[in-house]
């Protein structure tokens, strides 16, 4: 991936960040997703006084751009509070396979990188073949 873009995901992660509803953790994330077709989206994490109803900015950002018909998936840059780079947790990772491997980008909020590929962080994640999916 070009710096450029990886430069534009992390910024409009980091941005994306300040829009999240974390009133019970006050850890606040923000992610931003490139599709194959060159659109971004933003998502950001949601907390529900109900904990398991809480949504994270990586599904967010990912329902975003299924309900607008992208499925095909890029990169995606997550931006946290936290001041080393925070991975995202094990649902959002399943859930981010179902679309594909690529580039996940981590940012902190001290500006530390880190970068791995999608199957690095679930090396045995569930996906069904695609001509399994109908």
């Amino acid at each position: 991936m070009e710096e450029k873009m990886k430069n534009k995901l992390m910024s409009l992660a980091l941005s994306a960040k300040e829009k999240a509803y974390a009133p019970f953790s006050n850890f606040k994330v923000g992610a931003a997703l490139l599709t194959e077709s060159g659109e971004i989206y933003t998502g950001v994490n949601v907390e529900n006084s109900s904990y398991g109803l809480t949504i994270c900015a990586e599904r967010t950002a990912a329902v975003k751009a299924v309900s607008e018909g992208q499925k095909i998936f890029k990169a995606i840059a997550i931006a946290s509070d936290s001041e080393t780079p925070a991975s995202p947790c094990g649902a959002c990772r399943q859930f981010l396979w179902e679309f594909g491997d690529f580039p996940v980008i981590l940012v902190s909020s001290k500006g530390n990188v880190k970068e791995y590929m999608l199957s690095e962080l679930i090396p045995e994640g569930f996906r069904l073949k695609a001509e399994q999916k109908g």
